[in-house]
């Protein structure tokens, strides 16, 4: 069986994370993605912090597999039209641009429909195309903090603080791929595409609409809590673990009012006489010793690896993560079981390990395939889709318009 998205075709204009992270959600599930770069440098984030020169960044690796790269310079005329004879081959075109610049461009949603009324046009922006912030650029950390997640990030006397994990960026691009997938889908009803626009900030908004669910009963932003949450009672938080490294901690959530975690937990760190111990079960002795029950809860965990104290816990039925640090999660079993860290043979490289596709389709599971270098698949996919000769493509190679 095919791919999910086989014979869909996606006219890549993206680049960094956000935009790119939706591109290749498609292409792991089988869109034919065509990543249109400046012929020169390409994709800024090939030469991304850590990378050496001339060869790709870890980060552009991990946001491009799948996909195909086409060396053009869109900004001379000749390598306009050639963009737009794509676009009538195309399905979606994607981009994630400055503000306005595709209408600097020439290639507008009117410009681009005009040659082909079935592509959609996906737009991931900072703050959106219209409103008052629309002309405001954006970076991950600046959708964190406008759309609510550092608010309620961290701990009470600390500032507000960024997320480790890029919900701005990939959290947005996720967002792109699900409007895709509805526009893609409308258009088999109505024969014409639409735009797909994603603001990193509402993106982010919807990502914390949890974190400020209580705003209308209670008229306020919620406080900073920390690990402990809201609720600040014993058994929900985070517990050091044995040998006391930077990330030997696991995060334990028995709350005592679900009862049933909270004496399987204390049944796994105690037995059956501090799991029937009437003082542990009573919600306002807990409330009041809070800091004793969780010195005894960590009295435990610390005689303990975080996998040890994660296994036993896991067992016991009590809800336990371990924090799993980058060199843990490339060589945790579970993981590559599940093909979520994968190797890849990276042309530069070598081999590569990077995460898979979390999304798993029963009927056509994805291979992960690495991210391609710089012009790679020029000549074959302007040859396949344009149907350009090798006389033809040799000209374009010396007019710079293509690599």
């Amino acid at each position: 069986m095919g791919k999910a998205l086989e014979g869909i075709r996606v006219i890549d204009l993206t680049q960094f994370e956000a935009g790119t992270s939706m591109t290749e959600a498609l292409a792991w599930l089988g869109a034919d993605v065509i990543k249109v770069e400046e012929p020169h440098h390409g994709d800024p984030g090939r030469s991304g912090a850590g990378a050496s020169p001339g060869v790709d960044s870890g980060y552009f690796i991990n946001l491009n597999a799948n996909k195909r790269s086409v060396a053009l310079d869109i900004k001379q005329p000749r390598g306009k039209q050639l963009f737009l004879e794509l676009v009538k081959k195309g399905d979606i075109v994607a981009e994630n641009l400055a503000p306005r610049a595709m209408e600097r461009l020439g290639l507008g949603y009117d410009v681009l429909s005009s040659v082909n009324p079935r592509i959609i046009l996906a737009r991931v922006k900072g703050f959106g195309t219209y409103g008052p912030y629309s002309e405001y650029k954006s970076f991950d950390m600046i959708a964190q903090a406008a759309g609510g997640a550092m608010a309620v990030t961290g701990w009470p006397d600390d500032p507000p603080t960024r997320g480790g994990a890029t919900i701005g960026d990939t959290g947005t691009g996720i967002h792109g791929a699900l409007g895709i997938m509805a526009a893609l889908w409308q258009r088999q009803t109505t024969g014409k595409g639409q735009v797909v626009e994603v603001s990193m900030q509402d993106a982010v908004v919807n990502l914390t609409r949890v974190a400020m669910s209580s705003f209308n009963d209670t008229h306020k932003a919620r406080p900073r809590s920390g690990n402990a949450g809201a609720l600040n009672m014993p058994g929900m938080g985070t517990y050091q673990c044995k040998p006391g490294g930077a990330d030997d901690y696991v995060f334990i959530a028995a709350m005592p009012r679900r009862d049933n975690l909270w004496r399987a937990l204390l049944g796994a760190i105690g037995g059956d006489d501090l799991a029937q111990d009437e003082r542990y079960i009573d919600p306002a002795w807990l409330t009041a010793h809070a800091a004793e029950v969780n010195a005894l809860i960590e009295a435990w965990t610390s005689q303990r690896t975080k996998l040890e104290v994660f296994h036993a816990l896991g067992k016991a039925g009590v809800p336990c993560g371990p924090t799993l640090n980058a060199e843990d999660i490339f060589a945790d079993p579970h993981l590559i079981a599940r093909d979520m860290i994968v190797k890849v043979d990276h042309p530069k490289r070598g081999e590569f390990l990077m995460p898979g596709c979390p999304v798993r389709l029963s009927d056509s599971p994805v291979e992960i395939e690495p991210a391609p270098l710089l012009g790679q698949d020029t000549d074959d996919a302007l040859h396949e889709i344009l149907g350009l000769g090798e006389r033809e493509l040799r000209e374009l190679r010396q007019q710079g318009l293509i690599a």
